[in-house]
């Protein structure tokens, strides 16, 4: 897995780390007992402060993507199957306020809700279709 910062970006830098890790897990790449690499060298590979990658590593194991074990390190979690209904829940939440804001963004500068739904629906479909662990029922 290879990460790349845009130091340029407003996003800020622990948010890019975990949105790449994220995506890494969402597309195969990453599995469930992967090891991520160290703090220490993956500040190292990125340029960035140690802090940094702490920040988003503890971002992930808040999400549940990511398990931090003394002495072994950040491992991959297994989400699907530790996450209670209630998680499950509050990421549904977390998902619609996500899309409301961004259908509301979309509106203010001039956009149709079926130009949004429309782009929501494609961007949908390639990130299913981009992930191989997705099933069927989750694509269809």
């Amino acid at each position: 897995m290879i990460l790349s910062i845009d130091f340029n970006s407003e996003e800020p830098i622990y948010l890019q780390i975990r949105s790449q890790i994220v995506h890494a897990v969402a597309t195969g790449e990453l599995q469930a007992g992967d090891a991520l690499p160290s703090v220490r060298s993956l500040a190292a590979d990125l340029g960035v402060n140690m802090h940094t990658v702490n920040k988003a590593y503890a971002v992930l194991r808040d999400e549940g993507y990511a398990t931090m074990r003394r002495g072994s390190g950040v491992v991959i979690a297994d989400r699907a199957a530790s996450l209670s209904p209630e998680t499950r829940s509050l990421d549904r939440d977390r998902l619609a306020e996500e899309l409301c804001r961004l259908a509301l963004e979309h509106r203010a500068q001039g956009g149709s809700r079926e130009e949004f739904v429309t782009l929501a629906a494609a961007q949908a479909a390639a990130a299913y279709d981009a992930a191989p662990n997705g099933s069927a029922a989750e694509r269809g």
